[in-house]
């Protein structure tokens, strides 16, 4: 009576789990969570061997016309990634839940999760790849070649190299036969993680399982070679592609003029631009926008320009971003004007603008002292519901204090406070030097001390060209000393401004023990900073001084050719002729200049200082150029004589 009351259950218990309803009455052995089957079970027939189960419903619909987009998942994969969701106890909950239903996950269904990883809402990569090596220890499982390449590219999306490296060495000693559609996914996934060892081991892996890559396969072992910098290489791979069956597309010759322009060739990228046209290769707006973005960086705004109007002339769309750039250009050459017509153009066009275009606009009319247009812009841009940034405000607020519109511009940092608008270093620094140079030097010390953000160099910079300029130079070196000891960088500006001070103050041996600092401290002086100490040193009488130290800058390669013109103005200037004269002589002497070029300095150098009648009589006299002969010997006519005689 038993048996035949248990035959027929035992028969059903395969179909109630492939229902997927709970057994009311058996739990599992050997689970931590879960009592172990009671003594009654024994008297049951054995369980089933755990089914492998496939992540489509019907297996059959694999071989027929219909898209695999179109097959539907199995219930089987809703619950597991329900189970991944929660990745605590992940390989325990799997482990239980396949126990439970007496299931296995085969290979098809394994890829198939990987696949479908990005429907996994929180720690992809990991829980990805928990789950890939949960599955590996399945009894009578083994990977195939679709869960390597998915894994891979699972966590290339992270670069994570630890890992990525343990599963590609796995997956190397499995030697499967590589096909396109792994060789691609791989050598996508190596390349966008820079791991050139292993995108090249693909390469010839594919080379000798005899497949032959295509376009795609060209493209992306070339955006892998260029994105790690491998730019000689991916040359060598275009070659190959000029000369053989498959030729370069417009997305092969994008991927090598990036390439160019990353490593700073733009010329070499121009080059590779023209020559599409010459093979009837399009262009699009990738290779435009790409190329006007490195004529941008390296300050071509002419050529960024032409390629503009490349991109109207063909009908292409300019992105906003290519606005940006050419208008950002054009204001930075002082063409706001042309720029403002780029920009009507744009938005006659459709295109919308961005914060940071009004803000180049708004820049480029203020640094033209057109600061009317500029809070124009300003006021338009507001107006049209874009909201000004902490650049923007910052780009107001120095134009306003260059302009000696200081009140209008303390109202608007007043402003930004009340609209918690971040305030940052360079807007700090425009209030401090205009109140400085308003001679406001107390509260602009008061501002240094609460700034609301890390100071930077030129913050302190402008506070001690105030101080040294309002005869605060004690003040300005106390706080040179607290710049170093903050652990901002004194810059070459910074010594250059305390030189200066020193001199202006005769504390001439105190601004050459700074410039000796400066020099050991390996920071290259700049004209400005010879400039103040080669004029400081005539000043104060020592000419010969000034000369010495212009000469022992040579040998460093520092040369600036317009010293010696510096140095004979500031004493025209000062009324010491004589020792300009001196000077003048010692240049053509040291053979520094051409004895025309030394007169004309002079001339020049005493018509400004306001001794047009020496500047005259040098004019119409044979000093500096001509010749006096006494007998045999021939004497060149020195500068000392216009004073001397």
């Amino acid at each position: 009576m038993r048996k035949a009351h248990l035959k027929p259950l035992a028969t059903t218990i395969p179909a109630i789990f492939n229902s997927h309803h709970r057994l009311p009455f058996i739990s599992l052995p050997n689970s931590n969570s879960h009592s172990s089957f009671p003594k009654w079970a024994s008297f049951l027939s054995p369980l089933p061997p755990p089914e492998w189960v496939q992540p489509f419903n019907d297996l059959s619909d694999l071989v027929t016309t219909h898209p695999k987009s179109e097959l539907q998942p199995s219930p089987w994969v809703s619950r597991i990634h329900k189970l991944l969701q929660n990745n605590t106890n992940l390989e325990q909950d799997l482990t239980f839940f396949c126990k439970k239903y007496l299931i296995k996950l085969p290979t098809s269904f394994v890829a198939y999760i990987l696949k479908k990883s990005d429907e996994i809402p929180t720690n992809r990569v990991e829980t990805a790849f928990r789950f890939f090596t949960w599955a590996g220890k399945q009894k009578g499982y083994a990977h195939n070649l679709e869960c390597y390449v998915f894994i891979i590219e699972i966590l290339c999306l992270e670069s994570d190299f630890d890992r990525i490296k343990l599963v590609f060495n796995e997956f190397k000693s499995k030697g499967f036969l590589m096909n396109e559609y792994s060789a691609n996914s791989l050598i996508r996934s190596f390349g966008n993680g820079g791991m050139v060892e292993e995108l090249l081991w693909v390469w010839r892996k594919m080379k000798d399982n005899g497949v032959e890559p295509s376009l795609y396969t060209y493209n992306f072992l070339m955006n892998g070679l260029v994105s790690s910098n491998f730019v000689e290489s991916a040359e060598r791979v275009f070659e190959v592609m000029e000369k053989g069956k498959v030729k370069p597309d417009v997305v092969t010759y994008n991927t090598m003029i990036k390439g160019y322009c990353k490593s700073g060739n733009v010329k070499k990228a121009v080059e590779r631009f023209r020559d599409m046209e010459a093979r009837n290769v399009e262009t699009d707006k990738i290779t435009y926008m790409t190329l006007m973005q490195a004529c941008y960086s390296e300050g071509d705004y002419d050529f960024c320009l032409r390629l503009y109007h490349e991109m109207l002339e063909k009908g292409l769309e300019v992105p906003s971003h290519a606005y940006s750039l050419v208008i950002g250009g054009l204001c930075k050459e002082g063409k706001a004007m042309e720029g403002c017509m780029v920009f009507e153009n744009m938005i006659e066009k459709g295109s919308r603008p961005n914060v940071a275009i009004y803000t180049a606009l708004i820049d480029g009319y203020a640094k033209n002292r057109n600061l009317d247009m500029a809070m124009g812009l300003f006021e338009r841009m507001r107006s049209e519901g874009f909201e000004p940034d902490e650049v923007t405000y910052g780009v107001i607020v120095n134009s306003l204090c260059k302009s000696g519109r200081l009140e209008e511009a303390l109202q608007w940092f007043e402003y930004c406070k009340s609209k918690n608008v971040a305030i940052n270093a360079v807007f700090y620094s425009s209030l401090i030097d205009g109140l400085g140079k308003a001679g406001r030097v107390n509260e602009a010390e008061k501002l240094f001390e609460e700034m609301g953000c890390p100071r930077d160099s030129y913050c302190y910079n402008v506070l001690i060209d105030s101080l040294s300029k309002s005869g605060k130079l004690d003040e300005a070196l106390a706080l040179f000393e607290r710049m170093e000891d903050e652990g901002c960088d004194q810059t070459v500006y910074t010594f250059t401004i305390l030189i200066s001070g020193l001199f202006k103050k005769h504390r001439n041996e105190e601004a050459l023990k700074l410039w000796d600092m400066m020099i050991d401290k390996g920071i290259t002086p700049t004209a400005a900073s010879i400039r103040a100490l080669s004029t400081g040193l005539c000043l104060s009488g020592k000419v010969a001084r000034a000369c010495k130290l212009l000469e022992e800058l040579a040998p460093m390669g520092i040369v600036v050719e317009t010293a010696f013109e510096d140095m004979i103005s500031v004493l025209c200037k000062a009324g010491r002729i004589v020792e300009a004269c001196k000077l003048a002589d010692g240049v053509i002497v040291r053979g520094r200049e051409i004895p025309g070029r030394v007169r004309t300095v002079m001339i020049n150098a005493l018509r400004k200082a306001g001794n047009a009648d020496l500047a005259m009589k040098l004019m119409h006299s044979k000093i500096g150029i001509g010749y006096d002969r006494k007998g045999s010997v021939k004497k060149r006519v020195k500068f000392r004589n216009l004073v001397e005689s």
